[in-house]
């Protein structure tokens, strides 16, 4: 089972989110695979096979977006979808596919281009709110949420957030709180943990 204990993703975003990556990030997981029709599905408790996650949607906060992969800059920061379309949302391909065992990650931007992005209204999700991620396979991973945090950058949890879980989840992340103007970046980041239905 790979590990993403000790991870720590940085959220580079123009409209703020500072990169301040701390350790090494996991190395890539094997290419997702899909599984043909005979394959019965697997249980929710362990999760459904790898597949690459097509669209998201989240219908409380009227969010849907196409999902673009992201992997690591030079400095092994996280990649995030271009500030100048601040509405798109996209995987972290390193960690898990929405839907299998272990957590998944999503990340959008708060706004972007002078706009509110993708992500602006997320700090509103709450528990019992869902989120559905389509997958290439043709299935759909319906998440529920547990719970929504707003927590400064240099007390980020990764454990909580990268850690191994015993079941499938997805974290949506992206900035919040004030906006520092002189660092040019927002103090806090906005996680909201789901776990799959």
């Amino acid at each position: 089972m790979r590990s993403f204990l000790g991870l720590f993703v940085a959220l580079v975003l123009l409209t703020g989110c500072a990169p301040q990556p701390e350790v090494t990030l996991p190395t890539a997981p094997a290419p997702p695979t899909s599984t043909s029709a005979s394959t019965p599905p697997a249980p929710v408790d362990k999760g459904m096979p790898p597949s690459e996650p097509t669209e998201l949607r989240i219908p409380k906060i009227g969010a849907k977006s196409s999902l673009v992969p992201l992997g690591l800059n030079p400095d092994e920061t996280v990649q995030v979808p271009p500030v100048e379309q601040p509405m798109q949302a996209g995987w972290y391909k390193l960690a898990r596919t929405p839907g299998e065992l272990g957590p998944a990650v999503l990340l959008g931007h708060v706004d972007g281009n002078k706009q509110p992005g993708i992500f602006f209204r997320l700090k509103e999700l709450s528990e019992g709110d869902e989120v559905e991620v389509s997958r290439k396979d043709g299935t759909t991973a319906r998440f529920r949420v547990r719970r929504t945090e707003q927590i400064a950058k240099n007390s980020f949890p990764t454990e909580a957030v990268y850690g191994e879980t015993d079941e499938p989840e997805l974290r949506l992340i992206t900035c919040g709180g004030s906006f520092d103007q002189s660092a040019r970046s927002y103090k806090d980041n906005i996680i909201v943990y789901a776990s799959l239905i």
